[in-house]
């Protein structure tokens, strides 16, 4: 079984900063797998926001969140980072990491193609 687990949310102004990490663990092969972050705002579906590949080598990111956010990941520490800069109050919600289903493929931006997730992590950006 994996286990992913979110920290770094919280609350923070408009036009602020947060980085979110996620921690793996359990059987899992983390350094071939895609890895992504989702988010979901209150009686919405959940989102993509940006994906990158198991090698770490290519990266996605919604045109939402594009020159905002970045994702990136340390394989030696089995962990996914989200810097979330420039902050806006629509970047509310929770947010999600996600493994993928298949070793070697993607970053994809279908919830369907990732079966491990995390609890999430709330942020908050207020006005």
């Amino acid at each position: 079984q994996v286990q992913l687990v979110e920290s770094g949310g919280g609350l923070v102004q408009t036009g602020g900063s947060v980085r979110l990490s996620c921690a793996a663990s359990g059987r899992s092969s983390f350094n071939t797998y895609a890895m992504a972050w989702f988010r979901q705002a209150p009686g919405k579906e959940r989102q993509f926001v940006a994906g990158i590949s198991a090698s770490g080598s290519s990266t996605r990111h919604s045109d939402s969140v594009k020159g905002r956010f970045t994702i990136s990941r340390d394989n030696a520490k089995s962990t996914i980072y989200l810097q979330m800069n420039s902050l806006k109050p629509e970047d509310t919600g929770f947010y999600y990491c996600a493994r993928g289903s298949v070793s070697g493929w993607g970053p994809s931006e279908r919830r369907d193609d990732y079966a491990y997730w995390g609890q999430g992590t709330q942020v908050t950006v207020s006005s």
